[in-house]
């Protein structure tokens, strides 16, 4: 079990359902980052994230991908 999992897993506990589709402070606090970080990731196309009307959500995987791929990119290095 991921880190990640971990925090979507306490969400679930206290809102009900797993979550699909988190905040960007929510996917923050899964990588242990700052908000400011964390729309930096966003904007650079690092972290995957959708614009709901006018609410940008991350989807509950993507902060577990995003760190695949830089485990990924450390191992290489």
């Amino acid at each position: 079990m991921s880190v990640t999992d971990l925090d979507t897993t306490r969400l679930a506990k206290a809102n009900g359902p797993a979550p699909v589709l988190l905040t960007v402070e929510e996917a923050a606090r899964c990588l242990r980052i700052g908000r400011t970080t964390c729309y930096a990731l966003i904007r650079t196309g690092e972290l995957e994230s959708l614009t709901i009307g006018g609410l940008r959500r991350v989807p509950a995987d993507a902060p577990a991908a995003y760190l695949t791929r830089r485990r990924a990119e450390q191992r290489a290095a």
